[in-house]
């Protein structure tokens, strides 16, 4: 189960292939990728490339203002850096538990979060590549393209993704890096403007939900051998569950399963995360590769995201999720299913059920009343697990006894797919690409198999400006065979190459 194959050959034997930057994720990464000379794929690698180095400026700042803070490393899902960070930093100011309002004002924001999230990734980002096919037309594979095609999808997943950002805003305060949630609890209760608002629109988001779920189980059983066999291999599994083993997006203890699904682990509190996992620094890469410590980090990397969590739960705790998880867990017959691009399946079956939990969360009273903050005994030390729309998220910080941050460690989600990242890469490498002429959509292949797992290079990386997809095909003695570059402006041309240097 080693993801990332390191050649024996010549490296001066290899052509190397660079995509530079990934498209249509959240932030910049690389790919390169080294054949040899009959074309066969020895080594892949996902680069994360630019550094943002969170953990370090967080140091010294008082612990009130992480909440805040935290959610700068990205815009598509601060709401999951705010309560991994507010439950981390619950423990800090002895809130164990918070109040009953408290817990279900913050579950509401994050199955928003959810909601909204996972709608953007599916319909705007997603959805091109699903509905025309990998190597279609670039001018057609894209938002505009559905928005034209298909244009009852395309609204309905607009307007999903406006009903979530509502959620968020009237419980966090702003759609975007809001204020809602501090440690101990959280500063406002529901509105009952707010509340009926959102109420009303509860049977048609319901609808378009279901709807969503069907769209992509139809495009997975109209190909079936498309969609089960694109990067598919075997891995561990992660997420956090329910006591009672249900899935649960807001809290609950780690559970890990084998790629047989065997469970690993179970149980572990979030306090506890370091006994589980252990992190692995790489010098091509700025984010780190966790691994869990049982089996080292050879065999021990795993998946987190929809995928695990869809099948690592004992069920679902909604009834129209729990049908759905029932027919998606029929497809593996019996086994875990490992095609990277069943992540988009289990994707939707999480938005339909976040929209069931809104439903129900809407109707409860204590989201207008109640108390709102809890206190007790400081710690100097606390985690906060929390489960967000790319998979699991964890937040770790130390407090010292003047209110100031001495540590921070997080582990974001897409930091726990990256050797799944790099072995999908791979797959998909090894089966597709021919070592001749580079064409988009080959080059759209390779991502596609990352785009599945919705990356938020983001949270680890920044960039300014706008950068060009590169790709240079290099012979065996360095000699430039290809080179092709693709833009916004320009669309797929083959200027003049510069200077090829072969990595090592």
């Amino acid at each position: 189960m080693n993801a990332n194959l390191e050649t024996a050959s010549d490296p001066s034997t290899l052509r190397r292939v660079a995509i530079d930057p990934v498209s249509r994720v959240e932030g910049h990464g690389k790919v390169t990728i080294l054949v040899d000379e009959q074309r066969r794929v020895q080594q892949v690698r996902l680069h994360i490339v630019e550094f943002r180095g969170f953990e370090k400026f967080i140091e010294g700042r008082p612990y009130w203002e992480v909440p805040v803070m935290v959610q700068r490393l990205c815009g598509i899902c601060p709401v999951s850096h705010h309560l991994a960070a507010s439950k981390a930093l619950d423990h800090i100011v002895g809130a164990q538990p918070i109040t009953v309002s408290a817990e279900k004002l913050r579950r509401l924001m994050h199955y928003g979060q959810m909601m909204q999230s996972h709608a953007l990734h599916f319909f705007h980002l997603s959805s091109p590549d699903l509905l025309f096919g990998f190597d279609s037309d670039v001018a057609l594979r894209n938002i505009v393209g559905v928005a034209k095609a298909h244009p009852e999808i395309a609204m309905q997943g607009v307007m999903m993704r406006k009903f979530g950002q509502e959620v968020i805003r009237v419980t966090a305060g702003k759609r975007i890096h809001g204020t809602g949630s501090v440690p101990g609890g959280v500063n406002k209760h529901l509105s009952l403007a707010d509340r009926d608002l959102l109420r009303q629109d509860v049977p048609r988001m319901l609808e378009w939900a279901q709807s969503a779920v069907a769209i992509v189980k139809s495009l997975h059983t109209q190909n079936s051998k498309l969609y089960d066999g694109f990067g598919n291999f075997q891995s561990n599994m992660m997420s956090l569950v329910r006591s009672d083993g249900a899935l649960d997006f807001y809290d609950g203890v780690l559970r890990a399963r084998d790629a047989s699904g065997k469970i690993i682990a179970d149980g572990i509190s979030d306090q506890d995360y370091l006994d589980l996992i252990e992190e692995e620094v790489k010098p091509w890469s700025y984010m780190k590769f966790p691994y869990l410590k049982s089996l080292g980090n050879i065999s021990g990397w795993y998946r987190v995201g929809p995928l695990a969590r869809v099948q690592n739960c004992d069920f679902i705790p909604s009834p129209l999720a729990e049908a759905a998880r029932k027919e998606f867990v029929a497809w593996g017959k019996g086994t875990l299913i490992h095609a990277t691009l069943a992540y988009h399946w289990a994707r939707m079956i999480e938005l339909l059920h976040s929209m069931e939990v809104i439903a129900e969360l809407l109707d409860d009273p204590v989201l207008l009343a109640g108390d709102l903050m809890a206190a007790g005994p400081r710690k100097l030390a606390g985690a906060g697990v929390i489960e967000a729309p790319r998979g699991t998220l964890m937040h770790h910080y130390e407090v010292g006894a003047d209110d100031l941050v001495t540590m921070c460690n997080l582990i974001v989600s897409t930091t726990h797919n990256n050797q799944a990242m790099n072995e999908a890469v791979r797959s998909v490498a090894s089966e597709y690409l021919d070592g001749q002429e580079l064409t988009e959509g080959l080059l759209n292949h390779i991502e596609v198999a990352i785009r599945a797992y919705d990356p938020c290079l983001s949270c680890a990386t920044h960039a300014l400006g706008k950068m060009p997809l590169e790709v240079t095909l290099l012979a065996a003695d360095g000699a430039v065979l290809d080179h092709v570059q693709k833009s916004p402006e320009l669309g797929m041309t083959r200027p003049a190459p510069a200077l090829a240097v072969l990595e090592p």
